[in-house]
C-alpha cells in the first residue's frame, strides 16, 4: 500500500458546516472503506492547514479517485502528498548510482 499526507483547508461551505466536521471525518472513513482507503489519521490544525490526513492506498489512481469524491462534497480544497515509509526509502537509496 502506497502511503498519502493530505493538507486541507475548509472551503466557505465547510466552515459554514464546522460543526459537523468530526461527523464528515467518519463519512470519509466509511467512503475510504468503501473505495479501498485506508484513513491512518484524520487531525484537525491551525495555522497554514485545517486538516492534516494520513491514507493507505493501493495507488495513485485509487487516492485519486477518493480525493476526487471528497472534493465533489465541497467542503475542503486538498493538497495530495506521496509519502515514504523508511523501508520504501531504504529501498529507493538502494537504487542510487554511488
Amino acid at each position: 500500500m502506497a502511503s498519502y499526507t493530505v493538507l486541507a483547508n475548509f472551503t466557505d461551505q465547510g466552515v459554514k458546516g464546522l460543526k459537523e466536521t468530526t461527523h464528515r471525518a467518519e463519512a470519509v472513513e466509511a467512503l475510504g472503506r468503501k473505495m479501498g482507503v485506508t484513513v491512518k489519521s484524520i487531525q484537525w490544525a491551525f495555522g497554514s492547514y485545517d486538516l492534516v490526513c494520513q491514507f493507505e492506498a493501493a495507488d495513485d489512481q485509487t487516492i485519486a479517485a477518493f480525493g476526487a469524491a471528497i472534493a465533489m462534497q465541497g467542503n475542503v480544497r486538498t493538497q495530495t502528498i506521496r509519502t515514504f515509509t523508511r523501508d520504501e526509502m531504504n529501498a529507493i537509496l538502494l537504487k542510487l548510482p554511488g
